[in-house]
């Protein structure tokens, strides 16, 4: 079964951090790009960051910018997110997308099912 599996998530005080985990199973992730994306009560789903498949380029949206680093390691075949200083607003469903481009045009995508990051007092 191909999958990807999201975890790390819980419930945190404003301020403090988590780690967010992303492994993939039944595939590797070496070849692909990886994205996290949040989706909060009632809002569409949103990119938070990037990662190119070489690890090499990493692309941050501005919210998230100096709070939040991506990162991978394709050895353990797993994708992190480090998110500091979280705010309420950072309360949302965290997905993972794993997503490979062929050189001959198109590309295939796998999704997480999510893990939940609650940020409350």
């Amino acid at each position: 079964q191909l999958a990807l599996v999201e975890s790390g998530g819980g419930l945190v005080n404003p301020g403090e951090s988590l780690k967010l985990s992303c492994a993939a199973s039944g595939f590797t992730f070496s070849g692909f790009a990886v994205s996290w994306y949040r989706q909060a009560p009632g809002k569409g789903r949103e990119l938070v960051a990037s990662i190119t498949s070489g690890g090499v380029s990493t692309i941050y949206s501005d919210s998230m910018k100096g709070r939040f680093t991506i990162s991978r390691d394709n050895a353990k075949n797993s994708v992190y997110l480090q998110m500091d200083s979280l705010k309420f607003e950072d309360t949302a469903v965290y997905f993972c997308k794993a997503e490979q481009f062929f050189a001959e045009g198109g590309a295939r995508t796998y999704w997480g099912q999510g893990t939940q990051v609650t940020v409350s007092s």
